[in-house]
């Protein structure tokens, strides 16, 4: 049964948008007044002859705007496949409708800042990664759906989602208030799902990762670390693995997220800037806060703090080991792992030591189990919250190596690998994991740093490469490029451009005299070596800040 109306079709008037439910058996029409913005429901019949027509995907919400109030439907949707028996959607083209018919009351500056706007929501909306379902809730673990009243399962997707993965919920606000129209409003998450049915012994089963994203302190890589004062941290992301055999369900989950407290790294031109600390505010205050909603969330936790142990991402490990130590309730345990020398000299077998090392706590938080007839055999008690300094390649690769090891227990518990018997041994199935976790890695990069993830070599592989290394160089001139330059809306400083550009083609182009080439390319280039230091050395008036995004106490 759908809980959010799924056939969908917008019919446009003058006055209003009239959004149809087109689901068997439904008469529901959703009016909305362009004029005065009020929503109702209202009847098919109601809808006038004359509407220009067409079919939608879902309503992603309303946003006021300079020019007022505008209206983002999702246009196109591509299945991603079935998760326990409902569609699992990927929304893949949005269109934002302006309720104005004019927008001649604006001035120039309006304008232009309209245009500005709808141009940041647009590349928002075109960052991959946006899925829903009209059946399914997808922004709880199985584990939480399983410890719900039936209060809650009475209650509509909008009601019921987990406001921290729920990626539209600034925008159906109008709808939040209406609970007649929820049946509308459909919950959009943002990260990664993938589904596949596989076979092992001649065992059917479902296999899926979902990585749901915290919508709570979002933005890019350098610009949004560490927590904010209610305790969010930057780029969190909560991953659920699911096993769906024969009825009988597993779910193991791991979370991610920046080191929590209140540090920076904001750029300044320079390849990797160094992380500031910011000494005048409390840290424990807000750490505690993150980890006091983790419990109640997951339970025990176990923190897994990949960065180096040494340069300057060796105070952040030393604070985030002291400030642990500061907690003392015994729910949080620390374990520091510097995977750039451990694994130097391409020697990434050594990631054995960290699995082995958390084994016996693995074991002892467990999975979540459900078997055929519905009854819960076994929940997870506790999570593994993994970091690195951006959250993302180091971390993905711990988190795969973690995931395999609970997936082996899981397919022995659910009859699908006989004792003995390894997933390793698997060689289709292992490809199709390994492949999945790394594609996982590539589209949490995508939307936190701009590129593809690095390491992901070893993830598909299980094996380091001369050409996974060319890669990760080259993403990484991506990365510092989009961080530096496009994660804003400002050009590369076009003076040193022009003066490089001359300076080559002077000694391209040679002078009728060598001593005229000489001068010439002196010239161009004495300043470009003079416009690039002084670009250098005011590194953070050249980088192209994001706009709209609250100057915190932290340069």
């Amino acid at each position: 049964m759908a809980l959010v109306y799924e056939n969908l079709k917008l019919h446009t008037t003058s006055e209003k948008f009239f959004v149809e439910a087109c689901d068997e058996g439904v008469d529901d029409v959703l009016a909305i007044d362009r004029m005065s913005t009020e929503v109702a429901i209202t009847a098919k019949k109601d809808i006038p002859p004359s509407a220009i027509t067409r079919p939608i995907c879902g309503i992603l919400g309303t946003v006021r705007l300079v020019a007022g109030m505008y209206l983002i439907v999702i246009t196109r949707k591509k299945k991603v496949g079935e998760l326990l028996n409902h569609s699992i959607w990927k929304a893949t083209d949005f269109d934002i409708i302006s309720y104005k018919k004019t927008i001649l009351h604006l001035n120039d500056t309006q304008l232009q800042d309209n245009k500005t706007f709808l141009s940041m929501i647009n590349h928002v909306l075109g960052i991959d990664g946006f899925y829903f379902s009209t059946s399914y809730d997808l922004t709880h673990t199985l584990q939480r759906l399983s410890n719900t009243s039936p209060e809650f399962q009475e209650m509509s997707l909008l009601e019921r989602a987990d406001q921290r993965f729920v990626w539209n919920g600034h925008l159906l606000r109008e709808f939040s208030a209406q609970p007649e129209i929820h049946k509308f409003a459909v919950p959009v998450i943002h990260g990664f799902i993938i589904i596949h049915s596989c076979s092992v012994n001649g065992k059917y089963f479902d296999w899926i990762l979902i990585s749901r994203r915290s919508c709570f302190r979002a933005g890019v890589r350098y610009y949004v670390r560490g927590i904010d004062s209610e305790g969010h941290a930057a780029n969190f992301v909560e991953t659920e693995q699911i096993v769906y055999c024969n009825g009988g369900k597993a779910s193991f989950v791991q979370t991610r997220g920046s080191i929590p407290f209140f540090w920076s790294q904001r750029p300044n031109l320079k390849y990797k800037p160094k992380p500031q600390i910011n000494s005048a505010l409390n840290h424990m205050d807000g750490f505690q806060r993150h980890f006091d909603s983790q419990i109640i969330s997951y339970g025990k936790q176990v923190i897994i703090n990949l960065v180096n142990q040494k340069g300057s991402e060796k105070p952040l490990e030393q604070t985030f080991s002291h400030m642990v130590d500061g907690l003392g309730n015994g729910m949080v345990r620390y374990f520091a792992f510097d995977f750039h020398k451990e694994c130097s000299r391409m020697r990434w077998d050594r990631l054995q030591i960290l699995v082995d090392q958390v084994a016996e706590i693995q074991d002892e938080f467990g999975y979540f189990l459900v078997d055929s007839e519905g009854k819960v055999l076994m929940t997870q008690e506790g999570i593994f919250r993994s970091n690195c300094m951006d959250c993302l390649d180091r971390t993905n690769v711990i988190q795969s190596l973690l995931a395999h090891r609970s997936l082996q227990a899981q397919l022995q518990r659910l009859g699908v690998l006989h004792i003995g018997q390894r997933i390793e041994e698997q060689v289709q199935f292992e490809k199709i994991y390994k492949n999945a976790w790394a594609d996982n890695a590539n589209a949490c990069a995508k939307q936190y740093a701009g590129t593809g993830a690095l390491k992901t070599d070893f993830t598909r592989t299980g094996k380091r490469t001369q050409w996974g290394l060319i890669m990760d160089g080259w993403n990484s001139l991506i990365r510092y490029y989009k961080n530096n330059f496009s994660d804003g809306f400002r050009q590369l400083p076009i003076i040193m451009v022009v003066a490089f550009s001359m300076c080559i083609i002077c000694l391209l182009m040679a002078g009728d005299t060598w001593t005229e080439t000489l001068a010439y390319v002196l010239f161009w280039g004495t300043a470009s070596i003079g416009t690039a230091t002084i670009i250098l050395y005011n590194g953070k008036d050249f980088v192209d800040a994001p706009k709209l995004v609250q100057k915190e106490k932290m340069d």
